[in-house]
């Protein structure tokens, strides 16, 4: 089970990937981001009581989804994605 602090971390992540949605990405990357986009929003929406351990091979899986993308091809999806491999990075973080 993770912290009040580290779920509204996971909140933030899934936002932003979500954010990216809209976004008109180049092709060979929206499968990347779309991807972890969905693995985010699962382990943020997931049950408060999730094992500490599902949510840190999630949030790694989110990550090296993301390692993937240099550059989406639109500015905002790029501070987007920035902003979520950080958040991903600080919950990896805190869950060590």
């Amino acid at each position: 089970m993770v912290n009040t602090e580290t779920q509204s971390l996971l909140s933030e992540l899934a936002a932003r990937l979500d954010a990216t949605a809209e976004r008109p990405m180049r092709p060979e990357v929206t499968h990347w981001v779309a991807e972890a986009d969905a693995v985010a929003s699962d382990v943020a929406d997931a049950d408060a009581d999730l094992p500490v351990d599902v949510v840190r091979t999630r949030v790694g899986h989110v990550r090296e989804l993301l390692s993937h993308v240099e550059e989406t091809g639109d500015e905002e999806a790029d501070e987007h994605v920035t902003a979520a491999k950080t958040l991903a990075d600080e919950v990896l973080d805190r869950l060590d």
